[in-house]
């Protein structure tokens, strides 16, 4: 079964279906990573995933919706290209896109690609739970990756689409920790902790790191998705343990 959503008929979706949303932005990336990189690593994630459902459940029916790609994305608003809608719009709309999924699908899961969004959908997604609908999120998460456009992200994209990433325009960003840089983020921006946008080392990426981060990401999220363990924000967790540790 071919698992992308807006290829298939109407009659060719079965009831119960998981529905894989991927949610990601369009801001900038740096000098040599598109606007759209989130975007583009959670409809990775979202696609690996709902490969391996599919294989270790060939009786369940999965499918992987058009990614949401725009986002709450106030902090990059400094470049050009950047789109925001905000947390509200961000919110709402993934609250009408439950209730309109949940008409037809059993399982809705949002695979967010981008920390700016997290707020939006951990209300969007109570908020549905709370109204009766099943409905989770996970991120796409790399334990120990840098911030923003830096190896990590870049390393990603090299996997992804290679021919996407400007090779000549790579160069080290601000190498501060997140954590240090977020009172001047949040109060004017990145571009005033880093004029080129990009917060951490790309020149560090490589194409070998990126299909390992790929993998780990899609293992997790699948895990996630099996294990069905909940937290106070409706995202999905590998194990009770884990919850209980948080």
């Amino acid at each position: 079964m071919n698992v992308i959503l807006e290829n298939q008929s109407w009659k060719s979706i079965p009831p119960m279906a998981l529905v894989l949303v991927p949610t990601g932005s369009i801001e900038q990336h740096g000098p040599h990573l598109p606007l759209n990189t989130d975007t583009i690593i959670a409809e990775t994630v979202a696609k690996g995933v709902a490969e391996r459902y599919q294989k270790n459940f060939p009786s369940n029916a999965v499918f992987v919706a058009p990614p949401v790609q725009y986002g709450a994305s106030g902090e990059h608003q400094e470049f050009p290209g950047t789109i925001s809608i905000g947390h509200q719009a961000l919110q709402e709309m993934l609250i009408e896109m439950v209730r309109s999924i949940s008409t037809w699908a059993n399982h809705i899961v949002f695979i967010n690609g981008h920390g700016g969004n997290q707020l939006a959908i951990a209300n969007a997604v109570t908020q549905m739970i709370h109204e009766g609908h099943k409905v989770s999120w996970a991120p796409c998460s790399t334990p120990g990756g840098d911030a923003h456009a830096g190896a990590t992200e870049t390393s990603l994209m090299l996997a992804i689409a290679p021919e996407r990433v400007q090779l000549s325009q790579i160069e080290s960003g601000n190498l501060a920790t997140l954590q240090s840089l977020m009172p001047e983020i949040t109060e004017k921006g990145i571009r005033a902790v880093s004029p080129t946008g990009i917060l951490g080392d790309p020149t560090l990426a490589t194409s070998s790191s990126g299909k390992e981060l790929i993998e780990t990401m899609v293992s997790d999220v699948f895990e996630r998705i099996i294990a069905g363990v909940l937290n106070a924000s409706g995202c999905l967790q590998r194990s009770t343990q884990e919850l209980d540790s948080r």
